[in-house]
């Protein structure tokens, strides 16, 4: 979880295939009016983020029910998308990818063919209620380093 530019999905993606986890890019269940609305410049509200994260939720849930563990790449900025995302599961522990505005603005600067414009990093900021008990890893970390440093505090916790 974290703003966007964080390498969420980059992170995701490297742990799913470290751990043999199945991935969920928490975007491609954004409706299509959420994604217009982004591509404008415009934050989402609550009421546009509540389908999303049911929907997110229920594709969690699914996979649990089946036994198949899971890596979800999601902003959840807020304790209460947070709650929302995990209502009724088991097990999650969320991982907050964090770092330096500047350094985050750069990267949605230097991004291509995401409908995320840079302008929005204010607002997500704004938004964010960082979590009291999320892994904390910095966007300043190498993929390679990420994946280390939360397989180390998940796996060495247990």
């Amino acid at each position: 979880m974290g703003v966007s530019g964080t390498g969420k999905s980059t992170l995701g993606r490297a742990l799913s295939e470290s751990l043999a986890w199945r991935f969920i890019e928490g975007d491609e269940f954004h409706p299509q009016e959420n994604v217009d609305k982004m591509a404008r410049g415009v934050p989402l509200n609550n009421d546009d983020r509540r389908p999303w994260l049911d929907q997110l939720n229920r594709e969690i849930a699914n996979n649990q029910r089946k036994g198949v563990h899971s890596v979800v790449a999601c902003s959840a900025l807020k304790k209460g998308y947070r709650d929302r995302l995990t209502h009724g599961l088991e097990g999650v522990q969320f991982i907050f990818l964090c770092g330096a505005q500047d350094v985050i603005l750069n990267r949605l600067h230097n991004r291509h063919g995401h409908y995320m414009l840079p302008d929005l990093l204010d607002s997500q900021i704004a938004t964010l209620e960082p979590p009291e008990d999320a892994i904390i890893v910095p966007v300043e970390f190498s993929t390679q380093q990420q994946v280390a440093e939360v397989v180390k505090q998940v796996f060495e916790s247990e």
